[in-house]
């Protein structure tokens, strides 16, 4: 308890150091020290240090990527992926699914490839194939490109449909043989 109030006083007198300049302490018998900003009788004036503080950089950087030139202005001419937006597949045994910048992707860009919202591959995937049984209904596709900072430099999203018709669907009945 009394180590703890002594650290009190302490702590309190650092701070109150800053503000006044002159800082006094006594020892007691028991070999203790009392601090004050006032002349204690027995006791001396001492300099007290200012507390060690931390300032933050001007130039922090949240993201923990490197802060990004100005002077980088570059941007894809075109950025797609294919299948085509609304395109339908009967039966398909697969459908392969790619990703087509102009220019070429940079080194240190990015690229999520992502079917029906799940990624697919490790980043920088720029091709996949679904496999049989490609599911019947609408698939969706979406790919983001992001430079070394964070900067999403394209994306783009398509769907396309896979069709499975029935045994009994017109597209599978048989043809009528010419007689």
């Amino acid at each position: 308890m009394r180590r703890s109030l002594l650290t009190l006083v302490l702590g309190s007198l650092c701070v109150t150091s800053m503000a006044q300049a002159t800082t006094y302490v006594r020892v007691e018998k028991d070999g203790t020290k009392t601090y004050s900003d006032r002349p204690l009788p027995g006791g001396q004036e001492i300099e007290v240090k200012p507390a060690q503080g931390y300032s933050t950089p001007t130039s922090s950087v949240s993201s923990g990527r490197p802060s990004q030139p100005d002077a980088d202005n570059f941007s894809y001419q075109s950025c797609g992926v294919t299948p085509q937006n609304d395109a339908t597949f009967t039966n398909p045994d697969v459908v392969t699914i790619a990703v087509v910048t102009n220019p070429g992707v940079r080194y240190s860009d990015t690229v999520i490839l992502r079917v029906d919202g799940q990624s697919v591959g490790p980043p920088g995937t720029m091709n996949y194939q679904m496999s049989a049984p490609v599911d019947r209904g609408t698939h969706m596709i979406s790919v983001s490109i992001t430079d070394q900072y964070g900067k999403t430099m394209c994306t783009v999203n398509s769907s396309f449909h896979v069709m499975r018709p029935g045994v009994n669907s017109p597209a599978n009945r048989p043809r009528p043989t010419p007689h």
